[in-house]
């Protein structure tokens, strides 16, 4: 393998990693502060729509960290939004019974394209 193999399955891992990390914190703190309550599994709608805002920034920011590392970013980025979404459609079918079913389809739905724009937004940053 050469190096831009190796680059290129770091910048996917790197953005993948930054929305997970970013996503599980958020989540902490949130739940540290008593805005979502600790252990709960069924969510009321407004914490479904704030989880929905913040992980799709989320994943904006992680396709563009994917872009920003990668030699060849947005083939990286598709890969990372393809990922993305089957993670999306298996926590989907795992999570059918714990809350909104409209949550989890919305973040399946929408992972490949909010991770296409961070892409995009990095591709148009000036250098």
């Amino acid at each position: 393998m050469n190096k831009k193999i190796f680059k290129s399955i770091g910048a996917i891992v790197a953005g993948f990693v930054t929305v997970v990390i970013l996503s599980i914190g958020t989540d902490f703190l949130l739940e540290s502060i008593g805005v979502f309550p600790t252990g709960q599994i069924i969510f009321t709608t407004w914490m479904l729509i704030v989880a929905f805002l913040y992980r799709s920034i989320y994943t904006i920011i992680g396709g563009y960290v994917t872009a920003k590392l990668s030699s060849n970013s947005m083939r990286d980025v598709i890969i990372l939004g393809i990922i993305g979404t089957v993670a999306g459609i298996a926590g989907a079918i795992a999570g059918w019974n714990l809350s909104s079913h409209w949550y989890p389809i919305a973040l399946a739905a929408t992972g490949f394209l909010f991770t296409w724009i961070g892409g995009k937004l990095n591709n148009r940053r000036i250098t």
